[in-house]
């Protein structure tokens, strides 16, 4: 296998998912800056030009972050950071998809509809007036999290999980482009220490 590394909080979340696990897997590195990842030798093998991408031993390639993770998680189901049941499975699931639509998605947009429109204008279709909306939206759900975490170690209680990842990658990203955590989220704060303590989140 490859994986198709880059600079950004998404191919970051899977560095870490691998890391967490002993995974290594060697690395194309891909030229965001240089939009690389939007000529035709790397659209070719994701079409939706986006980094990170896992190019399997049959040549195929999968994208999107989540859907990566779970690929690798069933070919590397210790330490499990999905799920060691249904319930487990379901739950980070459930927690993935929240994060990713509430905050993440309008984190990510927020940015580059304003500190990144410089990078994203001719990449993407970009709609700079619903920046500040965006950025409050992802401060809005963060603050309903703040109330979910009360007396939970991760998102999932006392499962590290996949959850933690993505919210930690992309809210890590957040704080460095003028989205940084309200310090007044106590909850979240000390979860975020945490998880930044995890050796794993260097990767």
């Amino acid at each position: 296998m490859k994986f198709y590394n880059s600079i950004g909080p998404n191919p970051r979340m899977v560095r870490f998912f691998m890391a967490e696990k002993g995974i290594d897997i060697p690395r194309v590195e891909v030229d965001l800056m240089k939009a690389e990842n939007r000529g035709a030798a790397y659209t070719a093998k994701n079409p939706q030009g986006q980094t990170p991408s896992l190019e399997l031993d049959d040549g195929r390639h999968l994208a999107e972050i989540t859907a990566i993770c779970e690929y690798l998680e069933e070919l590397h189901p210790t330490p499990s950071l999905i799920g060691t049941s249904p319930v487990e499975r379901a739950e980070t699931r459930m927690w993935t998809r929240r994060i990713d639509q509430q905050i993440v998605e309008p984190l990510a947009n927020g940015f580059r509809f304003s500190e990144g429109l410089p990078i994203f204008k001719d990449r993407m279709q970009c709609e700079p007036e619903a920046a500040p909306g965006l950025k409050r939206m992802a401060q809005a759900r963060l603050a309903w999290l703040e109330k979910q975490m009360d007396g939970k170690t991760w998102i999932c209680g006392n499962r590290f999980s996949m959850a933690d990842i993505l919210l930690y990658a992309f809210q890590d990203f957040g704080s460095s482009v003028g989205q940084p955590l309200n310090p007044d989220f106590k909850n979240l704060t000390a979860w975020f220490a945490r998880v930044k303590d995890r050796p794993a989140a260097k990767a």
